[in-house]
């Protein structure tokens, strides 16, 4: 399994600091650097930016408690990459199937901004993320950042693959990145990105999963 920060990290002093004021203000949450969910076997990944401060940063769990995570997780429910129901708390029972969640930054930063050095600081956590999963052959980028992130983790020029909404880049080594515009609610309500468009982007990553080479598919 891959590393992931401590409970206590402080490689990003600021993002130390802030959650220092949020265990203060909230000490019943979980306000602390947000672990991945999912099964490490997975083949997909998907990669947020960071916790965002009621959501995860409260349950402890990726997309949960807000409304990217309404979006999403009723999106991999609808196409058989997640069972169960979410209810928006970490203990509702959903599990991910063949699916794994993390974020670019696991710990939340201050109006959901975090800085380039921080992106930087956090990366190795993803890098390792990726190298640890022996199946993967599809990464949902949500953001611009995200696909960014995921670029420098494969060691890949940013120049090279543009960011664009449904756009599938080839990675090498049958690994492929689909970009999607984030679910948040304010790319939502301002119409930047509509469900359909979302479902879209899923309904890629079955086609890419449902073609794989057959010694690929149950993995």
């Amino acid at each position: 399994m891959p590393s992931i920060p401590s409970s206590d990290c402080a490689l990003c002093p600021r993002l130390a600091a802030f959650r220092t004021e949020n265990r203060a203000a909230f000490p019943d949450k979980f306000n602390a650097p947000v672990p991945s969910f999912g099964p490490a076997d997975a083949r997909l990944l998907i990669v947020g930016l960071a916790p965002g401060l009621r959501g995860a940063n409260f349950s402890g769990r990726p997309f949960t408690g807000d409304y990217a995570g309404d979006l999403l997780y009723a999106t991999l429910l609808k196409f058989g990459f997640a069972k169960g129901t979410y209810r928006a708390v970490k203990d509702d029972g959903l599990e991910l199937t063949g699916t794994r969640i993390t974020n670019a930054v696991r710990c939340v930063p201050p109006e959901n901004k975090p800085t380039t050095a921080e992106m930087n600081t956090c990366r190795p956590f993803l890098k390792e993320e990726i190298e640890s999963m022996p199946n993967l052959r599809v990464i949902v980028s949500l953001g611009l950042i995200s696909h960014n992130a995921v670029l420098k983790s494969l060691g890949q020029k940013i120049s090279a693959f543009p960011f664009g909404h449904g756009v599938q880049h080839d990675m090498g080594g049958e690994l492929s990145l689909i970009d999607s515009y984030h679910c948040s609610r304010y790319n939502t309500n301002t119409g930047r990105l509509t469900t359909e468009m979302f479902e879209d982007v899923f309904q890629r990553v079955m086609q890419i999963l449902t073609n794989a080479p057959a010694s690929l598919r149950g993995a």
